[in-house]
């Protein structure tokens, strides 16, 4: 099939890659001029040394030259420019393509998950869209160490051509039709992962940070079954499994972003140094919103408020967590 990946990262230029020696024809798109130059020349990813780009992958700056022949568009660019960039591309998609998604956000202030915000900027059919998460750092799977993802549609016959096209003997595909318990479950897990960086970061141990992974998930399974979606999602690929991947890896942007926390610094400085995104920063702001709009307790995400945007110190959210009134568990 014909291909094109926006967005050349280091997620949608190991997805490039792993769709080409599944023997599609592959495009990828990039925003930066100078970076798709130095790859063109190199065949090597600017962000992951171990990445090789073969020479069948097609690199343009061109959207219209991408997505004139697509028939399968992956989105794979940061959440807060999946709006922008899917408002500019929709001209060139054709009629009948199929939406990839791996953008893991929610969108601050409309607080639509990413196959939203592509329904809703595209003017796309919610049947054309698929939304594809789980535990899946690139690194990994640009080293075909063997990962498992699921694709979420309403519609499961489009959920079914995208685990066909994308599976191989690396990365093995599930289905699911809970399209919104995928999404949020993908999305609200980096908020939680900086949580658990926080953990790592002030010296905290094996305890602490199992707690802090169990009632996280609580609160996320909490929120997304008040919106609509199905509790079972959560303790799926994007939810536990993709939670499990993002608080304990030495590759997660997010953990690390909150391990800098956790060892005293300011959340600009840190942020300034990355040259990737940690979406969770973002999508805590959308967490927050959706917990006033809902009404929903969330603890974890209420001290996560107050340590990345009012800098308070963690040390004193952690004895507030440890200090409320004791009650019976709940899983959600």
């Amino acid at each position: 099939m014909n291909i094109t990946v926006l967005g050349f990262g280091s997620w949608g230029g190991t997805m490039a890659q792993h769709l080409s020696d599944n023997g599609h024809k592959v495009i990828g798109w990039h925003k930066f001029e100078d970076e798709v130059r130095e790859m063109q020349k190199t065949r090597q990813h600017n962000l992951i040394p171990q990445l090789k780009i073969s020479k069948e992958i097609e690199l343009t700056v061109d959207l219209e030259f991408a997505l004139k022949d697509a028939e399968i568009v992956v989105v794979a660019t940061p959440s807060h420019i999946v709006r922008g960039i899917i408002g500019e591309s929709v001209p060139f998609i054709k009629d009948n393509a199929i939406i990839v998604n791996l953008a893991k956000g929610v969108e601050n202030d409309s607080l639509e998950t990413m196959s939203q915000v592509i329904a809703e900027a595209g003017g796309i059919e919610k049947e054309r869209i698929v939304t594809l998460y789980g535990p899946s750092h690139a690194e990994e799977v640009a080293l075909k160490m063997p990962t498992i993802l699921v694709a979420a549609c309403e519609h499961t016959e489009t959920a079914k051509i995208v685990q066909h096209e994308f599976a191989s003997q690396d990365l093995r595909i599930y289905t699911n039709t809970d399209i919104l318990g995928v999404e949020l479950a993908g999305s609200l897990k980096n908020v939680i992962a900086i949580a658990a960086g926080i953990c790592d970061g002030m010296g905290y141990g094996d305890n602490t940070k199992a707690a802090l992974i169990t009632r996280g998930l609580t609160e996320m399974t909490r929120l997304g079954v008040i919106m609509g979606a199905k509790p079972e999602t959560f303790f799926g690929l994007s939810g536990i499994g993709d939670l499990m991947a993002t608080c304990l890896s030495k590759h997660s942007r997010n953990r690390y972003v909150g391990e800098e926390l956790g060892k005293g610094r300011k959340l600009d400085d840190i942020l300034a140094e990355m040259k990737m995104v940690a979406e969770g920063v973002k999508t805590a702001k959308s967490m927050l919103q959706l917990r006033d709009k809902y009404k929903v307790h969330m603890p974890i995400a209420e001290a996560m408020e107050s340590v990345l945007f009012h800098g308070e110190n963690p040390v004193d959210k952690v004895k507030e967590l440890m200090t409320r009134d004791l009650k019976k568990e709940k899983v959600y």
